[in-house]
């Protein structure tokens, strides 16, 4: 067998390459979504806008976009390869990023972002079911923790260099310049990568190509699956909520400018949670070896630590800590480097559960369906539900309204581990099925 139908190609610098550049355009993915979280106070003066509105433009209308076009992006990439559709998908979000940088209103803006979220359907889900193509199950959650430094390094990026250019040269410069890299990076991965045949289709009982009703029918019908991807969507809500909120929390609980709010949530925070994820991965194939329970039981235990640590964040009062040039560093923000370092434990084990779940031919339809659950209701809900109860804690607690409405989200993240550890016996027994299936088809 070859690539094409379930089994990895031999490793070699090739494979670690075509990694490297899915990672870094992972990167610009993240960039390119959560640049606009640095930019929310500019965007709000100059547009006159609520917090509502901001949770609209950041969160729901991205959502319904990217839920939308995901799964059949997927289904595409599944039947005529993943490096097409990623790379035509890198330079349209990367074009629409720039052109939300020339928005005269909040409408023409709210359009663009629109389009972001069509171009990026077409990232994530053909990525990773690409890196589950390339690596073996036993090295998979390692290589796919490399890819899904994404979201940490684009914070550190994003954030942190989207507030600084928007402090020095203003809001629209940043959208131009951040988006500009990632047209060349969609170039660099067509002209430059060798990837895996793609798929061949999956048929159905009778023989026939199966149509994306059964596909799609087929994979709702695994139990472990759907408890992954509602796993996911609870974490989602919560990190995308924090993820958009978190500089302007640090603005006006704790009195930063933007650029030093950027640069803490996207420096301090990018980094702990990148090194988090790095680590994850490893741990998790070391453990996976033992007992492919693991899988699931990294993220669960992740989960729960993270509980109480963003609770912290949140809860802490004003004071500083220390200075780090002219930052003044809050004492809150240690709590929320060490959130940044765990919360991100959950996204590289389930990502490559579902790889071990599916063969290759429905990978990128089944990563679609989590990743579309994720943003459906993690960057759909989560940013708008923190915005909407942000307006609604204004009348009593003032200033402070943003900080209550953060803190009231921090306990889906124990509903998240409840998910996984429902999901394990499961999981157990669909990995074994699958591998004993796999075991006979090589015997004949």
């Amino acid at each position: 067998m070859n690539a094409s139908q379930g089994h990895p190609q031999r490793i070699t610098w090739h494979t670690h390459y075509a990694l490297s550049v899915l990672a870094v355009i992972y990167v610009f993915n993240y960039i390119d979504r959560l640049v606009i979280s640095i930019l929310i106070e500019p965007i709000k003066l100059e547009f006159g806008i609520s917090d509502t509105q901001i949770g609209l433009l950041s969160g729901v209308a991205f959502a319904i976009f990217y839920t939308v076009f995901g799964f059949p992006f997927g289904r595409l990439s599944d039947r005529i390869g993943r490096k097409p559709v990623i790379a035509l998908a890198c330079i349209a979000w990367s074009g629409m990023t720039m052109l939300c940088g020339v928005a005269t209103s909040f409408m023409m803006l709210l359009l663009f972002r629109i389009g972001v979220a069509v171009g990026e359907a077409g990232g994530t889900a053909p990525s990773v079911a690409m890196v589950s193509d390339m690596y073996p199950p036993q090295q998979r959650s390692r290589a796919m923790s490399v890819f899904l430094m994404g979201p940490s390094l684009g914070a550190v990026l994003g954030l942190g260099l989207g507030g600084w250019i928007a402090q020095t040269y203003g809001w629209r410069s940043a959208f131009l310049i951040i988006g500009a890299p990632g047209v060349l990076l969609g170039l660099l991965l067509w002209l430059t990568v060798r990837s895996p045949a793609a798929p061949a289709p999956a048929a159905s009982a009778s023989g026939a190509k199966e149509n994306w009703r059964d596909t799609l029918r087929e994979l709702l019908a695994t139990p472990a699956f759907l408890l992954i991807v509602l796993a996911g969507t609870l974490a989602a809500v919560m990190g995308y909520a924090f993820g958009t909120w978190n500089p302007s929390f640090l603005i006006r609980s704790h009195g930063l400018n933007m650029q030093h709010a950027g640069l803490l949530v996207g420096l301090g925070g990018g980094i702990c949670a990148t090194v988090g994820t790095l680590m994850c991965g490893s741990v998790t194939d070391r453990l996976v070896a033992r007992d492919p329970g693991w899988q699931l039981g990294v993220p669960l235990i992740a989960c729960l630590v993270s509980v109480p640590l963003a609770a912290a964040f949140y809860l802490w009062p004003a004071g500083t800590a220390f200075h780090l040039g002219s930052i003044a560093v809050p004492e809150a923000y240690l709590f929320y480097l060490g959130f940044s370092f765990a919360g991100t434990w959950w996204a590289a084990p389930c990502f490559s559960a579902i790889s071990h779940l599916f063969p290759a031919n429905r990978m990128a339809q089944a990563t679609s369906i989590f990743v579309m659950g994720m943003t459906l209701l993690g960057v759909g809900l989560g940013p708008i539900i923190v915005g909407s109860l942000s307006d609604f804690f204004t009348a009593k607690a003032g200033a402070e309204a943003l900080r209550q409405a953060l803190v009231s989200t921090v306990g889906l993240y124990a509903l998240t581990s409840l998910c996984l550890a429902i999901a394990i016996p499961a999981y157990r027994r669909q990995v074994k099925l699958r591998a004993s299936l796999q075991a006979a088809e090589t015997r004949a």
